[in-house]
């Protein structure tokens, strides 16, 4: 209290003393004094960027920058918050559905691209200081797959200028990398936004480089421009394959199965991408599971890739659930049968779907 009595007499005096100062002719004291009462008088007494000393705050954004004690989160509207994490935090990670309760969390799950709600304090530094910090089980799994591919993205684009200063053969492997990039883009879905924006921040380092590395620039932005019409994908058409009790290996009737989505994906079709799911029963334990089903799902894409020369860059990265989201009960043969399979999607482009609809009836 004393503090912010001391601030307001401090603001008072200055006023007076420029007014002062500009009727007695002393324009060089008022000049002086009244710059820093005004920012005083905006700031509130805290010249740290709009957080005031003690304000409750609430942010719900993306973060966009992270080290060992802090990290910077963008909200909708653009304001960037810098936000403390301290050992009285409270990290919880919410999970969806009915028997699916909220798991205690840390610090090192917090990453770019993570969509989370900070409840907190400012402190002096014009920060915010955590006091409950909560994000989504599903949001903190597109972060992570979002990061593996953004620091590369980085690493290149922060060599490019002086690969392009040093020597002009190397652009050649760096529009490699670039177009390298873009195949790996292709591949995600759901927060493609967030991540345009920290790989534009990422590829903005190279906007000094000489007019060679212009264009290995120019050919990233065709890439971010493709990333954003990933989420605007239909189902086309889903298929499931099943496997034999703790095996990856695919029958001769999942390979058949396999055979009948491929041929649906025909050189006409325009616009699609494979998605690849795999799944366990509950038998065994959960990390065993999880491996089990990400090699049923890797099963499925190398057989689609190697047997139907399916382009990689059409196919999205498999993912294994292990257990989770089964298709039946597991205290049964059957429900466990039913259970220990592999989900192929095909998805379409929405806007490539509404065009061959719209020429088809015109025909």
């Amino acid at each position: 209290m004393e503090s912010k009595n001391r601030k307001v007499l401090l603001i008072a005096f200055a006023i007076t003393l420029a007014l002062s100062g500009a009727v007695m002719g002393q324009e060089s004291v008022a000049l002086s004094v009244a710059p820093s009462a005004l920012r005083a008088l905006e700031t509130g007494g805290v010249d740290s960027g709009g957080i005031a000393e003690g304000q409750k705050l609430t942010v719900e954004g993306i973060v966009i920058n992270r080290n060992e004690e802090s990290f910077t989160v963008r909200d909708a509207k653009g304001t960037e918050t810098v936000v403390v994490i301290t050992e009285k935090t409270e990290i919880k990670k919410e999970r969806k559905g009915w028997f699916h309760r909220d798991r205690p969390s840390s610090a090192d799950e917090i990453r770019r691209g993570l969509r989370l709600k900070v409840e907190g304090r400012g402190n002096s530094d014009g920060q915010l200081v955590a006091k409950n910090i909560r994000f989504d089980e599903q949001d903190l799994k597109t972060a992570e797959a979002l990061e593996s591919r953004v620091d590369p993205v980085e690493k290149l684009a922060n060599s490019t200028q002086a690969l392009a200063e040093n020597n002009q053969t190397r652009i050649g492997e760096s529009e490699r990398r670039l177009d390298q990039a873009e195949q790996n883009a292709q591949r995600l879905s759901g927060q493609v936004e967030e991540l345009s924006t920290v790989a534009n921040t990422a590829l903005s380092a190279a906007n000094s480089a000489q007019s060679a590395a212009d264009q290995a620039e120019a050919d990233a932005s065709k890439a971010n421009e493709r990333i954003g019409a990933l989420d605007d994908y239909e189902v086309f058409s889903t298929m499931t394959v099943h496997f034999r009790p703790g095996s990856a290996r695919l029958s001769a009737r999942a390979r058949q199965e396999i055979d009948e989505v491929a041929s649906s994906v025909s050189e006409n079709l325009k616009g699609w991408i494979v998605a690849v799911e795999g799944y366990a029963d509950s038998t065994g334990r959960t990390a065993a599971n999880r491996s089990l089903s990400e090699r049923r799902a890797k099963a499925v894409i190398d057989y689609l890739v190697t047997k139907h020369g399916l382009p990689p860059r059409r196919v999205v990265q498999p993912f294994g659930y292990g257990s989770l989201n089964p298709a039946a009960a597991n205290n049964s043969r059957e429900g466990r049968a039913l259970n220990r399979r592999a989900e192929i999607t095909v998805l379409i482009s929405k806007g490539i779907s509404q065009s061959q609809q719209t020429a088809s009836k015109e025909q």
